[in-house]
């Protein structure tokens, strides 16, 4: 029996390989699933170094929870700062991981709606316990639950109105939270006034550290975050412009495949940044004055800029549609209006660029005027000619009768309309972009009135006095600079 034993443990997998040789199965099983967990966890630690290389305020909004989980620990660690506040040194601990968020405005939203939120709560919940307390021990049952029943109704239905969802639907969420703990635990424990005293302490204890680092290290503000997108999408929507229309008209390779896609599609970020901009908007009236946005800063404008822009991209993804249509018009009438259409392109783009200078600098255009009014002379240019093609349609009457006249008619008509049903589309919706970047020139108008935007005068004199102070020794040696860098 032994010796059967040894046997038994004795066997091993073996595999037949070609050549007459064999492997241990189970030594290459093993290793071939370690190899492959090994290489799954070196892509995800791959992954996630990437995401904090291309964003480093990531790793520091971690550091910051640490330091902030850290700092409201010591209520466990140091006894007399535990016996203040009691077992409910947790609620402190918990109010950091649930109200710390990245932006400075999603933190202090949160931490206002908590404080909030708990007081009511807590003051209404002693006040039902009090009445209750006293109406008998037949009644309070029947008080507390009636009294939770209507108020965890009216708070739960409160979240439904925009405006409160908007602001203060995390602050209704804690009161009903809040209310039903205390309110149920008063029945049982007879000192609510100091249990609920101690959770509302630690929990301002807990708000308030989270607001501190927030406001302290690194901080990260919505409002600059929204300022930053919005700049950014003027830019996208200018290049998703141009790009379009010299791809259609002028039929430049100069770029590559990926980089006019990047250009053509940069329209869809501003289509698709509506929530993105709601969010950051309603956090950034949270935060107190920072950098160049003083209190009560304008953030309701951008939503009416980005508004206007993705109307404009609205009509850019119109064009790009026609502009892929199958039905193709002759290059003859494309050469005819291409001129016009890049010069209506290019002048839109260019109001958009300086529209994106204007709110990136938060300085005042002094030549937006100018680029509006020719942008507006080139929109006429090409309405005029426009007006011109029914002419093109007209058929000849050089037939013997009058059936024949009008079966020639018809057919002449539907052969030019063909041709020029995608060129003339194209131009309209040129000119409709015109309209439309008008809006987004108005918005920008209204945004510096509203938030004080300071005049680019002193920037340009100091430009225009450091161009004049080069001589034409110096231009023709940074020429000659310039063309041996090149070579």
């Amino acid at each position: 029996m032994a010796h059967n034993k040894e046997v038994v443990k004795g066997v091993e997998w073996r595999i037949n390989v070609g050549d007459g040789s064999s492997e241990r199965a189970g030594q290459g099983c093993i290793g071939a699933v370690t190899t492959r967990l090994a290489m799954k966890v070196y892509m995800f630690v791959k992954k996630a170094w990437e995401v904090g290389v291309n964003d480093p305020r990531k790793f520091i909004h971690c550091l910051k929870v640490g330091i902030a989980l850290s700092m409201v620990s010591v209520f466990y660690y140091m006894k007399p700062l535990y016996d203040g506040v009691g077992g409910n040194a947790m609620w402190a601990v918990m109010t950091v991981v649930v109200v710390f968020e990245n932006t400075a405005g999603a933190t202090i939203s949160k931490t206002i709606n908590r404080i909030c939120g708990t007081t009511l709560a807590g003051f209404l919940a002693f006040g039902v316990h009090w009445v209750a307390s006293r109406a008998g021990e037949q009644l309070e049952p029947v008080i507390v639950g009636v009294s939770l029943f209507l108020l965890a109704s009216a708070a739960t239905f409160s979240r439904f109105i925009p405006i409160i969802k908007a602001r203060f639907d995390y602050g209704a969420m804690v009161f009903i939270l809040t209310f039903s703990l205390i309110s149920i635990s008063g029945y049982r424990i007879d000192e609510l006034m100091c249990m609920a005293q101690q959770r509302i302490v630690t929990i301002l204890i807990g708000t308030c550290l989270c607001i501190i680092v927030s406001l302290t290290i690194c901080p990260i503000w919505a409002g600059q975050e929204l300022h930053v997108l919005v700049t950014r999408n003027l830019d996208k929507l200018a290049n998703s412009l141009q790009g379009c229309v010299g791809q259609y008209f002028s039929h430049s390779e100069a770029t590559s495949d990926e980089e006019s896609k990047k250009l053509l599609l940069g329209y869809k970020c501003v289509q698709s940044s509506k929530a993105t901009e709601d969010v950051m908007a309603n956090l950034a009236r949270w935060e107190p004055a920072h950098g160049r946005f003083n209190f009560r800063h304008p953030w309701k404008q951008y939503l009416k800029i980005a508004a206007s822009m993705r109307t404009c991209a609205s009509c850019i993804d119109a064009l790009i549609g026609c502009i892929n249509t199958e039905n193709k018009a002759p290059e003859h009438i494309k050469k005819n209006m291409s001129s016009i259409s890049l010069k209506v392109g290019a002048q839109c783009a260019n109001v958009i660029r300086e529209l994106a200078i204007t709110m990136r600098n938060m300085t005042k255009s002094s030549k937006i005027d100018i680029l509006v009014t020719e942008m507006n002379n080139d929109a006429q240019e090409l309405r005029d000619l426009l007006k011109s093609y029914p002419n093109l349609i007209n058929p000849s009457s050089s037939s013997h009768n009058a059936q024949e006249t009008q079966t020639e008619v018809v057919a002449n008509m539907e052969i030019p309309l063909m041709e020029i049903i995608q060129v003339v589309t194209i131009a309209s919706l040129l000119i409709e972009i015109v309209a439309r970047v008008k809006c987004i020139v108005k918005g920008v108008e209204e945004l510096s009135d509203l938030a004080k935007f300071q005049p680019a005068t002193c920037v340009k004199s100091k430009q225009h006095t450091m161009d004049n102070k080069i001589s034409p020794e110096e231009e023709k040696d940074e020429g000659a600079i310039n063309k041996l860098q090149i070579v």
